[in-house]
């Protein structure tokens, strides 16, 4: 029995020459060859297995190493399938990862892709033994050497798939790995227009003009606009989260997960398994997280937000700059286990982003931080309804929103600050708050409406879930508290608070005054002294930018 997890394993044949744990995908394999397009666009969020699919499908493919390959196959679906199993070791293959092509400028984003491209031709390197036309050796070696301008690099899948088609008398497949990844970096750098441009030309000349190609796939995390980068490209078979086949290639299923924890003995945790990391839903198929699950078995069963740490969180963090305050409540709806309502987009236009709301949740949607739980169709228009898929994700977002803040010195303030809720010492919660904001907050993140602070404290509430169960915006009493954490223990007072943002500092006293006298006014205690509270601290809490002064009653 293969019991090893695999953590960070990308390679197919790593993974099978080395006898770790595999979840059998090769089903893809069956299915594709049933019927494919000419190019199959495959996005996915970050770690879900896009990278293992396509190095499982080039070690199935590939015509160099084909009886050594197909070894690494035995005992597989696959291998019950004669289909598929007559295009093993039959073609040619070009299999590269975009990940690593990124850099801070466009100048160094050419010289990273030069760099790339001659570490790509080095493994074809025998085809200097070939017949080539002058012009064709001349740049398979400035390339080769990564000297080659962006020109004739723009050209480079196209001239090796001729050149190895040539070379073995078959057409090339080309598998592209995280073909989105430069662009994402190209945005969040300041360089859109100018790499947009260049990549458009790199993808026409490889997939829609390059009669040596028979087949591409490509995977990433977002589907980015036809129009954008496969403009004119026809035969183009896109498969994301929404629709388009191949639902469960990435991530594991149900079926899946029960399997492996019967194999390591765990199935006892099945439970926590799900709470923490089900909750996806592709094409309505229910997925859970595969790299959390893995490093959750690795790590015996230790439940964590394994997954939030691997890739960067510039699209959350454009989400919070840019949110008004129709945003923000629907920030909080999502953290308290509500759903927002939003019109989505399946192709992204990366200068679009953050003007309006569907941009931002297609975002969210496809790089896995929101999950489509239902949708309704009014006249042309689709609208779909999204939650936040399972306790990591969730994790992520109080996190995130509480961004800025140094890591040591929040774990320990943060823990300091709810013993001071829970002890009703308001001189140091204000002083720990206060520092908070000093450390997490810009001042144009403070410039934002009231909102914007009962989202940071919502965050903050959230810190203490295990003992608290946070309630935001209900009705209690004669009126709607901003704030509560209903104490799950017997011995553990009940907190209620209540906000104001001001414009200048002086108004601080009289705003935190007229907070506490609103509380106490419209009874905000009632739910909680209908829960059985036996005692109960209440807040009034002022802001002003990055200063916040606290009252309590």
């Amino acid at each position: 029995m293969q019991r090893v997890m695999p953590i960070g394993t990308e390679f197919f044949a790593k993974l099978r020459e080395n006898h770790y744990y595999f979840v059998d995908k090769t089903t893809f394999l069956s299915e594709f060859f049933r019927g494919h397009a000419d190019v199959t666009l495959i996005t996915r969020p970050r770690r879900f297995g896009k990278t293992l699919l396509l190095s499982m499908t080039q070690q199935f493919l590939d015509i160099e190493g084909a009886e050594e390959h197909r070894q690494l196959f035995e005992g597989l679906q696959v291998m019950d399938d004669p289909i598929a199993m007559a295009e093993q070791g039959t073609r040619p293959v070009v299999f590269v990862t975009l990940r690593d092509w990124e850099a801070g400028t466009w100048a160094d984003m050419q010289t990273t892709v030069a760099w790339h491209f001659g570490m790509l031709y080095g493994h074809f390197s025998f085809l200097q033994e070939d017949s080539m036309e002058p012009t064709e050796r001349r740049t398979f070696e400035t390339i080769l050497q990564g000297d080659a301008p962006m020109s004739a690099l723009g050209q480079a899948f196209s001239l090796l798939s001729h050149l190895l088609a040539a070379h073995y008398g078959r057409k090339v497949v080309l598998l592209i790995d995280e073909y989105d990844a430069p662009l994402q970096c190209a945005w969040s750098h300041g360089y859109y227009e100018e790499a947009i441009g260049w990549y458009r030309t790199l993808f026409s000349s490889a997939l829609k003009s390059n009669p040596a190609l028979d087949f591409s796939i490509l995977t990433g995390v977002l589907r980015i606009a036809k129009e954008s980068i496969f403009s004119g490209l026809n035969n183009l078979e896109v498969s994301t989260v929404f629709r388009g086949g191949f639902a469960d290639v990435c991530g594991y299923t149900k079926e899946e997960v029960q399997k492996i924890a019967q194999d390591l003995g765990m199935e006892n945790k099945i439970p926590e398994l799900t709470q923490w990391y089900d909750g996806y839903n592709f094409q309505g198929t229910e997925i859970y997280n595969p790299w959390s699950v893995n490093n959750y078995f690795k790590q015996h069963g230790e439940a964590e937000a394994y997954w939030v740490n691997t890739s960067g969180n510039d699209i959350i963090h454009t989400l919070l700059a840019q949110a008004d305050e129709e945003r923000w409540e629907e920030l909080r709806a999502l953290l308290t286990g509500g759903t927002v309502q939003a019109v989505l987009q399946e192709g992204v236009i990366y200068n679009t982003i953050g003007e309006n709301s569907s941009d931002l949740y297609t975002l969210l949607l496809q790089t896995g931080y929101l999950k489509a739980i239902g949708s309704m169709k009014i006249d042309d228009t689709r609208i779909y309804e999204l939650a936040i898929p399972n306790r990591e994700i969730r994790s992520l977002f109080q996190s995130e929103i509480m961004r800025g803040v140094d890591r040591s010195y929040g774990m320990v303030s943060f823990y300091k600050m709810g013993l001071a809720l829970q002890q009703g010492n308001a001189e140091t919660f204000q002083r720990i708050l206060q520092g908070i904001l000093r450390r997490a907050v810009s001042a144009h993140d403070a410039a934002k409406p009231e909102s914007f602070y009962h989202g940071l404290m919502l965050g903050c509430a959230l810190f203490y879930e295990k003992d608290y169960r946070v309630r935001s915006n209900r009705e209690s009493g004669y009126g709607r508290f901003d704030l509560a954490m209903l104490p799950k223990h017997v011995s553990l007072p009940g907190v209620i608070m209540e906000f104001r943002a001001v414009k200048a500092e002086e108004e601080l006293e009289q705003a935190a005054q007229e907070a506490c006298q609103q509380i106490e006014t419209k009874a905000y205690v009632t739910e909680l002294e209908s829960a059985g509270c036996p005692h109960i601290w209440y807040y009034g809490i002022a802001f002003c930018k990055k200063h916040v002064l606290i009252r309590m009653g």
